[in-house]
């Protein structure tokens, strides 16, 4: 009966995408107490189920997500729509019907390899969470070529987590990380969002009109005055001379006495030394030499480290 109950609350948040703990409790005939054990047990399985709490938060699963590939097999599928629409049939439920069209449109989507949105082509790999993310771009590409407004949890650098809606109007790539340029409401202005630190996202279905906005309005630094910056070179090894392009640019790479160098104005917000280390032995900081420091001092933590684990 446990694990009934679960699907259908899977179900539920599916559809709806954001209940109460009081709603679920009711629908299901349960206590909220048992609501939120069960939602921790599918937390635990994996499936990204969100709690936020206080004005505006509940219990939302992003519409970005989709079940996992082979979830269902195609005869459980068929099985699994056929009795939701008997039910349908019966109850005219418009949050069943909804759950059988995102079903439907989920055993059609199984065929697909990589997630295709507009002019963009993500690649879905085997690995990591490439095909979660695939689907929260495509899902925001659509709403700011539709302009929708969306409803999102974010957590941002320092860990805080808040709760927003925003106007999205234009999709960032730059250095590998995908952003979107939108207006926020809970600011009352225009702010460059990571997409990969969105947790949720909600499609609410409420339609903006564009703002006016200047592309060189767009903080493409990505940094703010506040923050401190560094003027570093480098010294490339041939192993390391493919992450340097990538990472700086081919224009701040040189050549000088037969050797290759680089260098760049960069953040220094906190991941610097660890984009660094990234890179491997063949990526040595030569200025300033206080952030050579703090890479050799955290490259000796990590040897120390796995040291003690032989």
């Amino acid at each position: 009966m446990k694990y009934q109950i679960m699907i259908g609350m899977l179900f539920a948040l599916l559809a709806k995408r954001k209940m109460t703990a009081n709603e679920l409790a009711a629908h299901f005939d349960i206590s909220p107490r048992s609501v939120y054990r069960y939602i921790e047990e599918m937390i635990v399985a994996g499936i990204p189920i969100d709690v936020a709490r206080g004005a505006g938060g509940g219990i939302c699963i992003s519409d970005a997500y989709k079940l996992p590939r082979g979830f269902f097999t195609r005869e459980e599928y068929a099985r699994t729509l056929q009795a939701m629409q008997a039910m349908e049939s019966e109850m005219d439920d418009p949050v069943l019907r909804a759950a059988i069209g995102k079903l439907t449109a989920q055993m059609k989507s199984e065929r697909l390899d990589e997630a295709i949105s507009g002019n963009i082509l993500v690649d879905s790999g085997a690995w990591g969470s490439e095909r979660r993310f695939s689907e929260k771009l495509a899902l925001i590409e659509r709403a700011t070529d539709e302009r929708e407004a969306l409803e999102i949890d974010y957590v941002d650098r320092g860990g805080e987590r808040t709760h927003r809606v925003i106007l999205p109007h234009l999709l960032v790539y730059k250095q590998n990380i995908w952003y979107v340029y939108a207006f926020c409401r809970t600011r009352s202005a225009f702010r460059l969002f990571k997409i990969g630190r969105m947790r949720t996202i909600i499609a609410t279905g409420e339609k903006f009109e564009r703002l006016p906005f200047s592309r060189k309005d767009i903080p493409l630094s990505f940094w703010t005055d506040s923050e401190k910056c560094v003027d570093a070179r480098f010294a490339l090894t041939k192993e390391a001379l493919p992450f340097a392009e990538e990472w700086l640019g081919v224009e701040a790479v040189y050549e000088q006495d037969g050797k290759k160098y680089a260098e760049a104005t960069l953040p220094d917000d906190g991941s610097l030394v660890a984009k660094i280390l990234s890179a491997g032995a063949g990526f040595i900081v030569l200025a300033p030499a206080s952030l050579a420091e703090r890479v050799r001092q955290e490259a000796e933590k990590i040897a120390a480290r796995y040291t003690a684990m032989a």
